[in-house]
């Protein structure tokens, strides 16, 4: 990172935010959080999978855990992008959030802790399974790599299970071809195909 963007981040995160300022953004949240059902079962480490916005035809797998604090589902996602002709490694990003079951969805809002300047959103179906496999949904948000431009996609979490070796799955994560072994058919199936992956670009006039 630059030294100038740099030091607007570090600027950023030594900014204090005083408690009436909070009060209503968290009023709103609560809101919500208290019309929840629970979504205990949900917890556990899962690969998350989606097609790329920024690298077209290319498929990210990458790690996520739903954690369960007093009741409430905190979610967290680290991307380690890796190219999948090489596996050498191009980046990485870390998300955080909650989650929150209503009307029958499982709706997740996530940031880009780094450097602050992403949200996504997903709606996931929820598990009427005795043993959950994995989920399935729509996820949108505006990467600033790509553009700016906001799109959607498929998104599938497949659970791994509450206890794993992080370091192990952390290895898997990366870009993948569509037809690449490392991934299970059904869930590339499920978020598209390699002639149409089923991502939705929304094409705005920059102003």
């Amino acid at each position: 990172m630059d030294e100038t963007s740099f030091a607007r981040v570090i600027g950023l995160r030594r900014q204090t935010v005083s408690n009436p300022q909070l009060d209503l953004p968290m009023k709103r949240i609560e809101t919500l959080l208290s019309r929840s059902r629970p979504v205990n079962r949900y917890e556990g480490y899962y690969f998350r999978y989606f097609f790329s916005f920024g690298n077209k035809g290319c498929i990210i797998r990458s790690l996520a855990r739903i954690v369960i604090r007093d009741g409430r589902g905190y979610f967290k996602n680290v991307e380690i992008l890796r190219d999948p002709d090489t596996r050498l490694w191009v980046r990485t990003n870390k998300y955080e959030g909650l989650l929150f079951q209503l009307a029958d969805r499982i709706q997740l809002f996530e940031y880009e802790t780094m450097e602050m300047n992403s949200v996504t959103q997903m709606t996931l179906y929820p598990s009427y399974l005795s043993r959950i496999d994995y989920l399935l949904g729509i996820q949108t948000g505006g990467p600033t790599r790509r553009g700016r431009k906001p799109g959607a996609s498929r998104v599938a979490l497949e659970f791994l299970g509450t206890d794993i070796s992080v370091l192990r799955a952390m290895r898997q994560t990366g870009m993948f071809y569509p037809d690449d072994p490392a991934l299970r058919r059904d869930i590339v199936k499920a978020i598209g195909n390699s002639i149409d992956p089923g991502a939705f670009v929304l094409e705005v006039d920059e102003p």
